[in-house]
């Protein structure tokens, strides 16, 4: 499934596409017309993040290394505005080699409009178990915020899942007291498309990957959101 599941993760592979923002003139109609039949099945919406990192950024770098071993640390709600939602999730996403799994904890107390982000996170880390505190604590520094609107696709047989993300903006959180939205970070316009399949099914989605009119990308878009505010 494409929302987060259990706290207990799956394997999955992820193959991300990067390209200009007019790009989506070009993947429309390759997804529209592609022999897996594509479906929505869900609607589309907003996805906002908090991403946490050491205060060297080293989950920044181990992105741009390609370290085999790495992880990310994020705060996740969805819906519009400058604002965090009521409730939303603490995300951990581990990879190893080329392998990716995500850890969910759902949260029904979020940072609050006009509070410290060392307030906030201590809400956040009561109600999180022991072994996500771990990753938590080893991530003590907000460092970004982004957002994007995200268009989710099923192959009809349900085996490759498939996002769309597009109108991706960020916001510097480094020197903040609290979340703050008046840093915005200076992006190019861009999309990213991103594929997730099982292990089992591989074989399966490199034929469906056949000819897609997009360059493959292994940053992230935390990363490459870092690159752009480290650069400035």
């Amino acid at each position: 499934m494409i929302y987060p599941a259990s706290d207990l993760g799956e394997d999955r592979f992820e193959v991300k596409f990067v390209g200009s923002g007019n790009s989506l003139d070009v993947i429309r109609p390759w997804i529209r017309t592609h022999p897996a039949a594509f479906g929505e099945p869900f609607p589309p919406r907003v996805v906002n993040n908090v991403y946490y990192d050491t205060h060297s950024l080293g989950a920044f770098a181990e992105n741009l290394v390609g370290a085999s071993v790495r992880e990310k640390v994020r705060l996740r709600w969805y819906g519009p505005g400058n604002r965090i939602a009521d409730k939303g999730t603490l995300e951990i996403k581990l990879r190893k080699n080329k392998l990716g799994w995500k850890l969910s904890y759902p949260l029904e107390d979020m940072p609050r409009a006009g509070e410290s982000w060392r307030r906030a996170q201590s809400r956040i880390r009561e109600q999180l178990p022991l072994d996500a505190r771990i990753h938590f604590d080893a991530h003590p520094m907000p460092a970004l915020i982004n957002r994007y609107d995200r268009t989710y696709l099923l192959s009809a047989d349900g085996v490759i899942r498939l996002t769309v993300d597009t109108n991706l903006q960020a916001f510097d959180q480094r020197y903040g007291q609290g979340p703050d939205f008046r840093k915005p970070v200076e992006l190019p316009d861009m999309l990213v498309v991103e594929f997730k399949f099982a292990p089992q099914d591989r074989k399966r989605a490199m034929k469906v990957l056949e000819g897609m009119p997009l360059r493959v990308s292994r940053s992230s878009k935390y990363a490459m959101a870092c690159t752009a505010m480290t650069a400035a």
